[in-house]
């Protein structure tokens, strides 16, 4: 029985890496963003974090989208506090597996 277990397990293990696939990036709704200048703090303030490698800003379409360095992540609660700190409201935060360039690329259209 003990033999059993261990084998359900070492599969369970060898198979849970395809399953939960790291995100790329973050994608998070935010209200408030009006200007350039809005951009640009939001852009400094992430790209501060660690596991931040690219931050994009679309004001038209009240999005910012965090390109996430390989194997890293930023906590929920660090991006709400960060964008909350500085003024705008976020409705809502979304992992994905596109990079920010398609990102981008999807709200130019």
């Amino acid at each position: 029985m003990n033999r059993l277990i261990a084998t359900l397990l070492a599969g369970l293990l060898a198979i849970a890496p395809m399953g939960f696939a790291e995100a790329r990036s973050i994608r998070v709704e935010v209200n408030g963003l009006v200007c350039a200048f809005c951009a640009d703090g939001i852009t400094r303030a992430l790209k501060k974090q660690p596991a931040a490698e690219e931050v994009f800003v679309s004001l038209e379409h009240r999005l910012v989208a965090v390109g996430l360095k390989d194997g890293q992540d930023i906590a929920d609660e660090v991006l709400k506090k960060t964008l909350v700190d500085a003024g705008y409201t976020v409705v809502g935060i979304e992992r994905t597996d596109d990079t920010v360039a398609t990102i981008r690329a999807g709200v130019g259209r």
